[in-house]
């Protein structure tokens, strides 16, 4: 267990959370969320002991092993991957350390006898003999092979090191689990496996996480950083998010009855907690939901940007046609003879492991590329708007501040106008005259869905839209794809934006593509069962 007690955090003057008092149990998983500079990671870095609060305290029970998914790709490139992964169990690699030196000596004395049969029994205590074994099993679930256990760390591609570190995170059954994005560089197998791995561990789970879907899937409580404040709320992220939305509309309504909003969130409470779900996480969320009182629903201080696209017109019946495109990039052909037609009312999202796959489709139909082999039509009624994943050359070198940047790509071009729109977007007062080359990730990207709004085209192209956002901005974007009447082609790692906007699925592979028109849980559940 972990307790905090009277936990601040001040930086410049600032807090960033004050008087936090918070207990983590074990068999339970925590989803930190929170808007984008609110303190998540910080909060993870605290709780591990790598960075001091302001005041309060954190208390782990004595003897609790914690373990803690590491960022630094590059601080383990002098081990073997085998080494890197035993390092998550600090002691059981120390004691490997000592037992390899001792039976090394020329000279082994009797004390030296007594030495290694101390370190055999907290050896086999530790569950040594199944190191490798459990190295291994941890990798294979990851998606890398049993052969990369004696390779060097620095020879591993950067997301083959992630896998390692997560792996080590996992690794000899440790109490606690911190996990900062434990989803980022995981397909979708790997994605499912570390799911159900974290829904059968019985020690005490906290993650942060912009994966909806994985949260959704794996917790049993949020822990919402909001006003300054930490507090934990039972259930998973959609519950958390609902609930939080109709405590909202409840609080702006101050003439509804009390006895109404009691009646009204009792009835909500009771619809969650009647979901069907298959993980025997969600069995325990349910018995949790069912004592949960009124008084302990979310109110958030969260601001949704609105993201909604009209069209100036409909497109007709035919909107694109692809006829064997193929495109070799850096000597890699990454499209190999991708044919396909796109129907009216088709929101298409692009999968596969190589995304540069998608991105360089992308970029030949919207122009910006050639194909080497290959041909495309667009239908002469459609008009598409692009979300490109690399948007740095809409900003690099611009001295325009946001409101004259959009002003280029606005039809009414009046301040009242613009600043209206921004705020919609959360720039308002003075953010408007910020320079544009110095906006953050974030930022650019909800300058990009502006721009994309101001064109009023009928098909929509997007890259990763969700790169950067913070949660609150992706369920934006989500929700007015699903509104959007035209049609879509885009690719994301966001699961639930996938399931929830796409109609069709198209994955791209070496040797050409797998077309199907299902949802994406359906696509996955035929991948898994090898229909497709």
């Amino acid at each position: 267990m972990i307790t905090v007690s009277n936990l601040s955090l001040n930086f410049s003057g600032q807090d960033l959370f004050k008087g936090v008092n918070l207990k983590f149990t074990p068999g339970n998983c925590y989803g930190v969320i929170g808007a984008n500079g609110a303190g998540k990671s910080t909060f993870l870095k605290i709780l591990s002991g790598d960075l001091e609060p302001t005041t309060g305290e954190v208390a782990v029970d004595a003897g609790t092993r914690m373990s803690v998914l590491k960022q630094d790709h590059f601080a383990f490139d002098e081990y073997t991957v085998l080494d890197t992964i035993m390092l998550g169990n600090p002691r059981l690699y120390e004691i490997i350390q000592q037992k390899e030196a001792l039976y090394a000596k020329e000279d082994f004395t009797e004390e030296d006898g007594h030495l290694a049969s101390e370190l055999e029994a907290e050896f086999a205590e530790l569950d040594g003999w199944e190191a490798e074994t459990e190295a291994g099993r941890l990798l294979q679930g990851l998606g890398l092979g049993t052969d990369l256990l004696y390779a060097g760390m620095a020879g591993l591609t950067g997301s083959e090191k992630v896998k390692v570190l997560l792996a080590q995170a996992l690794f000899g059954k440790p109490e606690i689990i911190l996990l900062d994005e434990p989803t980022n560089h995981l397909d979708i197998r790997s994605i499912g496996w570390l799911e159900e791995f974290l829904i059968n561990f019985p020690g005490t789970l906290i993650v942060v996480s912009h994966d909806r879907h994985f949260l959704n899937n794996v917790c049993t409580h949020i822990v919402d950083i909001d006003f300054s404040k930490i507090k934990i709320y039972v259930g998973n992220y959609d519950f958390w998010y609902e609930s939080s939305q109709l405590m909202q509309r409840m609080l702006r309504d101050q003439n509804k009855k009390s006895e109404d909003k009691i009646k009204e969130l009792q009835s909500f409470i009771q619809r969650f907690s009647a979901n069907k779900s298959k993980s025997k996480q969600a069995t325990s969320r349910k018995k949790l939901l069912e004592k949960l009182t009124v008084e302990e629903m979310p109110a958030s201080s969260r601001r949704y940007p609105f993201v909604g696209f009209t069209m100036d017109r409909e497109a007709g019946k035919e909107i694109l046609s692809v006829d064997g495109i193929s495109k070799t990039v850096d000597g890699v052909q990454v499209l190999h003879d991708v044919s396909f037609t796109v129907g009216k009312g088709d929101k298409i999202a692009f999968v596969g492991e190589n995304e540069i796959a998608n991105t360089t489709l992308f970029q030949i139909l919207m122009g910006e590329l050639e194909p080497d082999e290959g041909s495309f039509k667009w239908g002469i009624s459609t008009s598409q708007s692009y979300f490109p994943k690399d948007n740095s050359r809409f900003f690099d070198g611009c001295d325009l501040s946001i409101i004259q940047w959009l002003e280029q790509y606005a039809s009414d071009t009046t301040e009242t106008y613009l600043r209206s729109f921004l705020g919609k977007m959360l720039f308002s007062g003075d953010d408007v005259r910020k320079p544009v080359q110095v906006l953050s990730g974030g930022e650019k990207v909800r300058c990009m869905l502006s721009r994309m709004m101001m064109f009023g085209a009928n098909v929509l192209v997007l890259d990763q839209p969700t790169n950067h956002l913070d949660l609150e901005s992706i369920t934006a974007v989500n929700n007015g794809l699903i509104d959007f009447k035209g049609n879509l082609l885009f690719s994301s790692h966001d699961h639930q934006f996938i399931q929830t906007v796409a109609n069709r699925i198209i994955e791209l592979t070496p040797d050409g593509l797998t077309d199907r028109a299902c949802t994406y849980d359906e696509f996955i559940e035929k991948k898994l069962d090898g229909s497709l």
